[in-house]
């Protein structure tokens, strides 16, 4: 059975993922490390998901479960890479997929902003999702878990 994971802590999309997992009828993992605390949906087919804080422990418990029947949906490229390499689907808030011809130099960016950051360079942060972007988010997601759904077939 196709699942999404979410790395939640700083999810803008939500809702949206909600609402088609919900459609499709598809479990979806809401994993957070309990900072920010999470109000859960009332859904029974959303599972809410505590881990302990510190560093990539959320993503830790995603990459050790996560199939390459499921769908990752998340902001944090090296999680990415990890569930790309697990056979599982990936996309960020902003609807990008995550591919194998795509991940590696979305790394290698990552690193030259955590190094220009480093020296005092202020990078900004990522800009607020436009109502273009949820669109794209849901149009990809959509197309995404039709991946993933396939693999089970």
């Amino acid at each position: 059975m196709t699942e999404i994971y979410i790395d939640a802590d700083a999810c803008p999309v939500r809702e949206e993922i909600f609402k088609l997992a919900t459609r499709l009828n598809l479990v979806v993992h809401v994993v957070s490390n309990g900072s920010r605390p999470i109000r859960p949906p009332g859904l029974p087919n959303v599972r809410m998901v505590t881990v302990s804080e510190g560093a990539d422990i959320a993503d830790d418990w995603i990459a050790e479960r996560i199939t390459d029947a499921d769908v990752c949906v998340t902001a944090d490229i090296p999680l990415a890479g990890r569930c790309l390499a697990r056979g599982a689907q990936a996309l960020s808030y902003n609807g990008r997929r995550w591919t194998g011809d795509n991940i590696g130099s979305a790394l290698a960016g990552r690193e030259i902003g955590r190094h220009l950051r480093e020296i005092g360079m202020n990078t900004g942060g990522p800009a607020p999702l436009t109502k273009a972007d949820r669109s794209k988010f849901l149009s990809e997601l959509d197309n995404v878990v039709r991946l993933a759904l396939r693999k089970i077939r």
